[in-house]
């Protein structure tokens, strides 16, 4: 039996973790596109930027504006996608269409719930420290 393996983490840290990382609104929006783009669909389209603006603030060191962001918008999304009239269970779950609209809600869920979650229990305090540690672009001339 090795002991060399890495502790378990919890539901929290998991969750903590996938709300402060730039991945799933880019994942999401690349989902959206993939939906809404042929024939094009203004209304859902309009949170594409949103995302991808959320993952370059979570890149620029912003995090926990990031998953604020992600949580509001994915979770608008999802409400906004939920609205749409029922189809036959056949054609709802068992297309192509179908399987990418429900990992989009699906994804979209949870990155309200972790997003949510990370802006809940952040410190902004420590953020800012990271954010002049790493001194991305040379914002702080220290």
């Amino acid at each position: 039996m090795s002991t060399d393996s890495e502790p378990s983490k919890s539901i929290l840290t998991r969750l903590n973790g996938w709300g402060t990382s730039a991945f799933p609104p880019m994942t999401l929006a690349t989902l959206i596109t993939a939906l809404h783009f042929r024939p094009l669909q203004k209304l859902p389209m309009l949170f594409c930027p949103l995302l991808l603006f959320s993952s370059y603030l979570n890149v620029a060191g912003f995090k926990i504006d990031s998953a604020g962001m992600t949580a509001a918008w994915s979770g608008l999304y999802v409400l906004l996608a939920a609205r749409r009239r029922p189809v036959s269970l056949k054609n709802k779950l068992f297309s192509a269409r179908g399987m990418v609209r429900g990992a989009a809600m699906g994804l979209g869920t949870v990155n309200a719930v972790a997003g949510g979650l990370a802006y809940a229990t952040a410190d902004r305090a420590k953020e800012e420290e990271e954010r002049r540690e790493r001194n991305r672009w040379g914002m702080y001339k220290d």
